[in-house]
């Protein structure tokens, strides 16, 4: 126990020590920008969500000449972690912090809130650009599915399959059997396709093969490849194959984790500034708090700067999310996201300081998944003894509140609650027209992989470059 209070506060005292010197860098940046909004830019880059910040690093890694400004004077856009103060200003203004929820300043909550997975698409951005040098990270705790009013623990391999309460004795052989098959499945060993094409046969043809029944199927599809619908089933199976491969890759990623999932110390905003570091380290220029951000178009109607506080910085294309360049995004669905602030973890998870569950969209008669985010004091996100937990899914109704209910009836007892709405916006051109590569809006998923599908899709609209993950070694060690 004293050897857990040292180390703690030996983070503690590093970690402020490094926000007291990126605050110094912040501030040379903001000076150094000041005097260069009269240079010419390869790119500008509006907003420091995570999207942003990630294609922000990945062009400056590129060689290219970038200026990275934001309307807000803090990092992380909708993708930021807010302390306890900051919470209260955006759901409860005027309000005072209760003081039984401990120091405002222990607090990192995520107003979007996803685990990371440990050998995914995300990882190996981390590694690419050596911005994990910046984090540490801690495993997930418990991955969970929702069956017939319960939680169960996700099994991810033959051998979990057939010890878990999710099947009968024969569908667990038949479970078994399927594990097996996508297990030993190597793309470059036909001898393992078994003579099925996969490139050709559906999902639903393939698990049909296996006979594996609808409850099944259920938790495979959105428990482990960690599909938001159905839409799946009548697509190439290869590419589910791949997903479940993933997670189980992820989970003996690194030694002793019970879950496919690591989450950052600290919450997911550290992830947008240590990008922004990336960047500033390969000579980025950083300027926060610029309210009125207004993208330059020529008489070709291309994108050729942006205007700031009277001054033009010239640039070749403009990237950003959607709030800064009216008329050019659509919504195309909503999401709604509950917060709650709890002094216990969630119930029948044995205890889990964190913990994932996926409640699939059949089991509560919905179109789409409902999914539980829960992490804690030991991600150093709360003050000790107090968890945050969210609930999170696609609006399909004119009560989006009530859409949520499924997953808050998980956790228990909640202290304090805060329900958002947010649009779910998408581009409508590619960009390669106007020079305006615009970022999708954060899905109800609480994983990266569609977060990071959208950011290498960005990078290769903007330079015509494949970022190939797949080539780059892992053998790195992640502190933590």
């Amino acid at each position: 126990e004293e050897e857990r209070k040292r180390r703690e506060r030996s983070a503690r005292e590093r970690r402020s020590e490094e926000k007291q010197v990126w605050k110094g860098e912040v501030e040379k940046l903001k000076k150094r920008g000041r005097a260069t909004m009269d240079e010419e830019y390869d790119a500008i880059v509006l907003g420091t969500g995570l999207k942003e910040c990630v294609v922000s690093g990945l062009l400056s890694v590129a060689g290219m000449k970038v200026l990275h400004m934001d309307r807000n004077s803090y990092y992380g856009g909708e993708s930021a972690s807010l302390s306890l103060e900051q919470l209260w200003n955006k759901f409860c203004p005027g309000d005072e912090v209760p003081k039984s929820l401990g120091r405002p300043n222990d607090y990192n909550v995520d107003l979007v809130p996803k685990f990371i997975m440990a050998d995914g698409k995300l990882i190996k951005v981390l590694i690419h650009t050596d911005v994990v040098k910046y984090l540490e990270f801690k495993a997930c705790d418990g991955s969970y599915v929702y069956k017939q009013g319960k939680i169960h623990k996700v099994p991810a391999s033959d051998m979990e399959a057939l010890k878990s309460p999710l099947m009968s004795f024969f569908e667990k052989r038949r479970a078994r059997s399927f594990f097996i098959y996508v297990q030993d499945y190597d793309e470059a060993d036909p001898r393992t396709f078994k003579g099925r094409d996969l490139t050709r046969m559906s999902m639903r043809q393939l698990f049909a093969e296996f006979s594996l029944g609808e409850d099944t199927i259920d938790f495979i599809g959105h428990a482990l490849a960690l599909y938001k619908d159905d839409a799946y089933l009548d697509m190439a199976a290869l590419s589910t194959v791949r997903k479940i491969k993933l997670y189980n890759d992820s989970l003996y990623r690194f030694v002793g984790t019970k879950t496919p999932y690591i989450y950052p110390l600290y919450g997911l905003g550290e992830l947008p500034q240590s990008f922004a570091r990336l960047s500033a380290v390969y000579g980025g220029v950083y300027m926060l708090n610029k309210p009125d951000c207004e993208v330059v178009y020529n008489e070709n109607g291309e994108a050729c700067g942006v205007k700031s506080e009277g001054e033009v910085a010239k640039c070749k294309f403009v990237v950003g999310d959607p709030s800064y360049f009216p008329g050019k995004s659509k919504v195309v669905g909503k999401v709604a996201r509950a917060i709650c602030i709890m002094n216990h973890p969630i119930p029948g998870t044995v205890d889990a300081h964190s913990v994932q569950i996926v409640i699939p969209q059949k089991q509560v008669g919905r179109r789409s998944d409902i999914y539980v985010f829960c992490s804690s004091y030991a991600h150093n996100v709360a003050a000790k003894g107090k968890y945050v937990a969210f609930v999170s899914t696609f609006v399909e109704t004119s009560v989006p509140a009530r859409e949520l209910e499924p997953g808050l009836a998980l956790l228990g007892p909640v202290e304090y609650k805060f329900i958002h709405v947010s649009d779910y916006e998408a581009p409508v051109s590619d960009g390669k027209t106007d020079k305006c590569f615009i970022s999708k809006g954060y899905d109800a998923s609480t994983h990266f992989e569609s977060t990071v599908d959208d950011i290498l899709e960005m990078y290769t609209r903007i330079t015509g470059k494949v970022l190939d993950l797949e080539k780059l070694s892992l053998n790195q060690t992640i502190e933590g």
